[in-house]
This record gives structure tokens, sequence and C-alpha cells, in this order.
């Protein structure tokens, strides 16, 4: 047992996210022994002493099933009346399964809306708080009905990663039909081999990641990998495994190896810079010089106006804003401290001629560091 894993065992709060391709029947409803199972496992986890938050997929998948579709909808509003439909099994199949061993479940929908606004994101975490105490397991899903495109999560994975944010997780458990993360894809390679082990700042992961996906399911296995590294933010480590592997939940929970377990290659991040981190809504982008780049990576300091050449979008004050680098990769996300119109006003401008160029006396950064989060490199 290696070290990595031995601390596994040592572990409190965990999220584990089940995808459709394991919780549907071969695409005909739900399969309900395999819930089953989960839910027996996760009730020897808790009398183990853990916290358990289920992510779970599967409400288009029964909806399509109830109402006898044989494809997946393609329209947005088709898509949100499915999920309807089939989050009223998903539901039920849970909370029947974990009465059987004397536990409530509670349900919670989620949007991008509910985390991007600051007070909703933390009364979303004190409610999650709230139940984890109470004994209760919270069964977690997009809100497919309400979420628009321009809002959604993207998957379940994601989700998952921010779940572990929300509640400052430990692990995060991903659930999939493959054995883990391979170094190429084993459906091609025969020789392709499961990487056990990997710090998550190890380049060549990104490679090794395809983005293949099932017919019922929007994720593939680049999503779990940047949902590991969304989940990285708390510090926790990321475990890929098979879902149907016999304990497999147990077996994670024992140290043993089982599946991929990808290691947090940084500290635990500020709960508030975790939350800007975990926005999806750009509002804008701030095209940088070269100096101004090396100051964020290099110094951790905020970013001044001198250092921005020119801009994109209608943002306000206090919007997300993406970085950029003079070759327009992303350097940076974080929060504006003046609308559009007055940052155009001071591009370019030192400290002693931002109160000329405004008419008033504003403040001395664009971004503050407080409210800046560097992206992955």
């Amino acid at each position: 047992m290696s070290q990595a894993r031995q601390k596994l065992s040592e572990t409190r709060r965990w999220v584990i996210k089940v995808g459709s391709s394991l919780v549907t029947a071969k695409g005909q409803g739900l399969d309900h022994a395999a819930i089953a199972d989960w839910c027996a496992q996760i009730a020897q986890l808790r009398a183990l002493g853990k916290q358990v938050v289920l992510v779970s997929s599967g409400a288009v998948a029964e909806g399509m099933a109830r109402l006898g579709m044989k494809q997946r909808p393609a329209t947005l509003h088709e898509l949100q009346a499915t999920a309807a439909v089939g989050q009223m099994g998903l539901v039920r199949a849970y909370e029947a399964e974990f009465n059987t061993h004397g536990i409530k479940a509670a349900q919670i929908l989620l949007t991008h809306e509910d985390v991007a606004d600051r007070g909703r994101y933390l009364n979303a975490r004190n409610t999650f708080n709230t139940l984890l105490e109470l004994g209760v397991v919270p069964v977690v899903n997009e809100n497919d009905t309400v979420a628009t495109d321009e809002i959604r999560f993207g998957d379940n994975d994601n989700l998952g990663g921010l779940t572990v944010n929300l509640i400052e997780g430990d692990v995060l458990v991903l659930l999939t039909d493959q054995e883990g993360l391979f170094d190429a894809d084993p459906r091609i390679e025969p020789n392709a081999r499961l990487v056990s082990e990997a710090e998550l700042s190890d380049a060549k992961l990104q490679g090794m990641a395809g983005d293949s996906k099932g017919a019922l399911g929007r994720g593939g296995m680049r999503t779990k990998l940047n949902a590991a590294y969304t989940a990285a933010r708390s510090g926790a480590a990321t475990v890929i495994a098979h879902g149907r592997k016999p304990e497999v939940l147990l077996s994670i929970a024992r140290g043993e190896a089982v599946g991929s377990l990808l290691k947090p290659a940084q500290g635990v991040m500020a709960a508030r810079k975790r939350w800007i981190a975990g926005q999806m809504q750009l509002r804008g982008r701030l095209h940088l010089d070269e100096g101004a780049v090396r100051v964020l990576r290099e110094q951790g300091r905020s970013l001044l106006p001198v250092g921005v050449k020119r801009l994109e979008g209608e943002f306000l004050r206090g919007d997300l804003l993406a970085l950029l680098a003079p070759d327009g990769s992303e350097v940076a996300r974080g929060l504006s401290n003046y609308d559009a119109d007055d940052a155009t006003r001071i591009l370019g401008a030192r400290g002693d001629e931002l109160a000329q160029r405004l008419g008033y006396v504003g403040e001395p950064e664009l971004v503050h560091r407080d409210n800046l989060v560097l992206s992955r490199a």
C-alpha cells in the first residue's frame, strides 16, 4: 500500500460521482441492482466515520425510458422535459435503497447560478454542511429542468469537482465504465497501461485523456481529469475507477490499488479563491503585456492598469474576467474593480494618472490579487 493510498483510508469527506453509463441498465432506465450495491457500500463508508455526498447522473436516461424514447433528445427544451420526468425515478431509487440501511437522503439540484452568486454559494455550503452533520446523504444533480446552455456545469464530473470545493471535501471518486486513466486509449492500443498513481502537475496527463463519451452521457476521460484539477483546489485527491468492480468504494477506503489515483500538487486554495476559480461565466477579457504576465505568475501581485493593452466585453465591477498573455493563452481569472467603460479609460495608465483619467479617485488595481486566481499552465 502506497503512502498516498494509505492517506485515502484516513479521509473523512467524500464526494462520489456515478456516471450515466453505470446508473442505467443498457439504456433501459435505471439499474436498481447497481444502485442498491453503491448505497450498501456508502452505508459501510458511513459506518467507518466518513461523510458522503453522492453526485448521480441518470435523470435524462431514466426519463427516456419512462417516455419510451430510443435516442437522447437533441433540443434543450426536450432534454429539460425528459430530465424532469427522469428525476422522479432517480431520487426515488436512491431514497428507497438508503432507507433499507436506515439512512436519510436529500435531493439537491444545482445550476451554475447557484455557485456564481457568492451569497447563494455560501448558503449552499451551509446547507450541505448541515445535512452532513445530521447524518444525511445529499444526492446531487444538475438542475437540468431550468439550466440553459449558458449556465450549465457541462457534465456531472465538473459538478462533482465543484461540490468538493463547496464542502471542502477530501476525496473525489469518479465511478465510470473504465478501469481508470490509461497512458493510451485501451480500445486502440492493446498495450495501454493503467495509470495507478500520478501527480496532477504531470503535463503528460492531458495527452492521456481522450474526449470519447457514451451515448447517454456528456463526459469523457478529459472531463474527469478537469474535475480532478478542480477538486485539487481544496487539496482533495481524485480516484477514477470502474463502478461495477465488486466493493470498489470499500477497496478505495481500505487504501487498495484500485483505479487511478490523481494526487493534488498544490496546497489548499482559500475558500474565496476556490469560488472565483469555479466561475464559468466570463464577462470580458483583458490582454496583458509580458511584464504584467511575469508579475502575476512569478510574484503573485495584483494586476495594475499599466500592464493592460486592450480589453474585450461589456462588463461591470465585480464581473469575472479572463487575463490573457500576448499569445492569447489564459494566465489568470479575476474579478474586475471597474466596469468596462472606466477600465477602457485607464488602460496602460500609471498610478498617478488614474484620478485624472477617471475624474475620481479609484482603486489602484484593475484586479486585486485577493480576487485573482492563476490558471493552470
